[in-house]
């Protein structure tokens, strides 16, 4: 397995050395530097091929995305940032950025962080990241705080969702997705076995998927076509919908049209 050239900036001791300890059992982790500022950390992502980086955001002189724009962010080695602020910051994460993580985590949550940073470097992305790290950067305020769009642009849709669950958060891919359902206040997304609550409104969320890969099949069910195995006739003009895991759901006649123009019947 090739070696991760890693380097941690964090303007906090306590910081740089729990992330430290963390890396040190991975032997495929190589620690090359750890900067307690910007400007340092600037210096030596200019100087070093890097694979990761796990960058604080909230530092004197030069913050996390004033090092990226120093730097430049084509140049950027995979990114995580190390925050203990989320109100800036997570809602551009949540389609734009790799991974952070929220002080104070657990190692749980490092070792999911660090596992898709791998994963990702493994898979020669950086270059897809350098694009998402761009309109990061193009999203700044002048205040220096993140101002970004829930509602998607025409034509643009979510790739990403994240979840918060039990003081963490993630990301899942929405193409992992199978079924969402209403939950109240909240819906209840289903990804194979698993599924994860995710306070928003069936309407909010069905706004912000593909129409071309996710349909609505009742008030409280939408359903990722391509986890669609067959339909089979019910009572009264309804049918229900039989996914390839086996999820029996009804499909309303409310919403038949919608999936017969889906499905291209």
């Amino acid at each position: 397995m090739e070696v991760i050239r890693t380097l941690i900036v964090d303007d906090e001791r306590l910081a740089r050395e729990t992330l430290r300890l963390l890396l040190q059992n991975h032997e495929q982790v190589e620690i090359i530097g750890e900067c307690e500022n910007g400007s340092e950390a600037v210096k030596l992502l200019q100087k070093e091929e890097l694979d990761l980086v796990f960058l604080d955001i909230q530092m004197p002189e030069l913050n996390g995305f004033d090092v990226i724009q120093k730097v430049g962010p084509d140049k950027m080695p995979v990114v995580i940032f190390v925050t203990a602020y989320d109100q800036y910051a997570l809602q551009a994460f949540e389609a734009r950025a790799l991974d952070y993580l929220l002080k104070p985590f657990d190692d749980e949550r490092f070792e999911q962080a660090l596992e898709r940073a791998i994963e990702r470097i493994h898979q020669r992305q950086v270059g897809e990241l350098s694009t998402k790290l761009v309109d990061l950067i193009g999203s700044k305020t002048d205040t220096g705080t993140m101002s970004v769009n829930n509602e998607p642009s025409k034509g643009s849709f979510l790739e990403r969702i994240m979840i918060k669950e039990r003081g963490s958060m993630f990301f899942i891919k929405v193409d992992e997705i199978d079924w969402v359902e209403a939950a109240g206040d909240y819906v209840s997304i289903h990804v194979g076995p698993k599924s994860h609550l995710l306070r928003e409104t069936m309407s909010g969320l069905m706004k912000k998927l593909n129409p071309r890969q996710f349909v609505r099949v009742h008030r409280s069910s939408i359903v990722k076509v391509d986890s669609i195995r067959e339909l089979k006739p019910y009572f009264h003009g309804d049918y229900i919908i039989i996914l390839k895991n086996g999820k029996e759901l009804k499909l309303s006649r409310r919403y038949w049209d919608q999936v017969e123009k889906v499905l291209g019947n």
